[in-house]
């Protein structure tokens, strides 16, 4: 388990490293026809999406533990 998250995190610092390098054209794009708050405002989204399934999933195991100890 822990020698598969090492190979994860390596893998995305090594994309974060080498992605704006590759980026800078389409920041340039984005910035030019105005198109940077589509991609924020959708990036926005998604995040926001992850943080309520993330949250709606903690409420749910917790009530699951919740009732097992009862048991």
């Amino acid at each position: 388990m822990k020698n598969n998250f090492l190979k994860i995190a390596l893998i995305v610092v090594s994309l974060v490293i080498i992605s704006p390098a590759k980026a800078a054209g389409l920041e340039e794009y984005f910035f030019a026809s105005g198109k940077i708050r589509v991609v924020i405002a959708v990036a926005a989204i998604v995040l926001l999406g992850l943080i309520t399934y993330v949250i709606m999933l903690d409420r749910k195991v917790s009530k699951l533990e919740k009732r097992n100890k009862e048991s």
